[in-house]
């Protein structure tokens, strides 16, 4: 069983930065950010596989960072330039494979272990 916590949301202005963290009971070989707005579905974010190789959302891409310290048993994601688009509740996760899926890496399903969330939300 992995639990996880989430913490670093908040409410920033447009263009704004925050870093989310998550702080593990242990490290999978596969974890990531994933997000969920109102009325929507749940979104992949960003993915670390082996803690080295990371996928990011098109999204988000080259505004968000996703960092793992397996010593400290956490998982980070710097978010910058946020935009209002961005506003939703950021969750954790860990799945219980050996390294991320290529094909499967950013869909909910592939993932066992989620934390509670944190709110994220940006103003025009």
């Amino acid at each position: 069983q992995v639990q996880l916590v989430e913490s670093g949301g908040g409410s920033v202005q447009a263009g704004g930065s925050l870093r989310l963290s998550c702080a593990a009971s242990s490290v999978t070989s596969c974890m990531g950010w994933f997000r969920q707005a109102p009325g929507k579905e749940r979104e992949g974010v960003a993915v670390a596989s082996f803690a080295v190789s990371r996928r990011i959302a098109d999204s988000v891409k080259g505004r968000f960072t996703i960092s793992q310290d397996n010593v400290k048993k956490a998982l980070y994601l710097q978010m910058n330039s946020l935009k209002p688009e961005d506003t939703a509740i950021y969750y954790c996760a860990a799945a219980d494979v050996y390294g991320c899926p290529s094909a499967s890496s950013l869909w909910p399903a592939t993932y066992k272990y989620w934390g509670q969330g944190t709110q994220v939300t940006v103003s025009s």
